[in-house]
């Protein structure tokens, strides 16, 4: 047995949040000696969406594997970025038939493990899709003929749905990491079955806003109720991920570390 370390990056928020994992990607890496680097990156261009030419930069940062949510198609330019890197960027899988790119890859990390990455997407408070349990039942069988180390971003607003979801799937994946509120938060745990688990990852991003818009902003559309064009804030960027460490014979985590950088 040896663990494998996946380092799992909350999502990249704009020009600050690309910063941040270009200034803090590299120390980590020397920490922790990771397999693999996965980063959801639905708002790595200005905020809204992702770009071929932002997503070779966020891989040139260090990253291997790109997922996304509900801001995957507010640059018409993902399409290409799907097509030019179709195992490398993922979407959620519970999208419909027909819609570019796939929802789950297969890659060899630095060790030369296979490891699995599975992207669905929530219902509550989100986009109306297909039902992300039932997306994930579908699949999950091909996946584990190829591998027992899988990791599942489940881009979701509500932390119940991101519960009920590694209750669901305990067993079946190595772990569970919930993306899209941008906030990191405390709740690291290894499920029974040997499931990790964070429901959220948090933000790579900028300090100084509201989830990585402006804040002032933010405050108006709060204070007014006016729909208020939202625009991504600048500044130092902070970093948030987290790391599980995973059997490479049975696929079950060992270890859950959450990992945040302030400028």
């Amino acid at each position: 047995m040896s663990l494998i370390k996946i380092l799992f990056l909350g999502d990249i928020v704009g020009s600050s949040g690309r910063a941040a994992v270009k200034r803090w990607l590299p120390e980590i890496k020397a920490e922790h000696a990771l397999d693999l680097v996965i980063a959801n990156g639905e708002n790595a261009a200005h905020g809204f969406g992702l770009t071929l030419q932002i997503a070779k930069e966020i891989f040139d940062c260090g990253v291997n594997i790109i997922t996304g949510g509900n801001h995957t198609w507010d640059k018409k330019e993902v399409v290409q970025a799907l097509q030019t890197y179709p195992e490398t960027i993922i979407r959620p899988l519970n999208y419909p038939t027909g819609t570019p790119g796939r929802g789950w890859t297969v890659v060899h990390g630095k060790s030369g493990h296979k490891i699995g990455i599975i992207n669905v997407m929530g219902r509550i408070f989100m986009d109306p899709l297909d039902c992300p349990f039932q997306a994930f039942r579908r699949e999950i069988e091909s996946i584990r003929r190829e591998t027992p180390i899988i990791l599942l971003d489940i881009h979701a607003e509500a932390s119940s749905e991101k519960y009920a979801m590694v209750n669901f799937v305990d067993g079946l994946v190595s772990a569970v990491v919930g993306t899209h509120t941008h906030v990191q938060t405390a709740d690291e745990r290894i499920f029974p079955k040997g499931t990790g688990f964070l429901s959220d990852a948090g933000m790579n991003g900028p300090m100084d806003s509201i989830i990585g818009m402006k804040t002032e902003i933010i405050l108006d559309r709060f204070l007014k109720k006016m729909p208020i064009k939202m625009e991504v804030a600048e500044g130092p960027g902070m970093f948030h991920g987290v790391i599980f460490s995973v059997d490479s014979d049975d696929g079950k985590c060992k270890a859950v570390e959450r990992v945040r950088r302030l400028p």
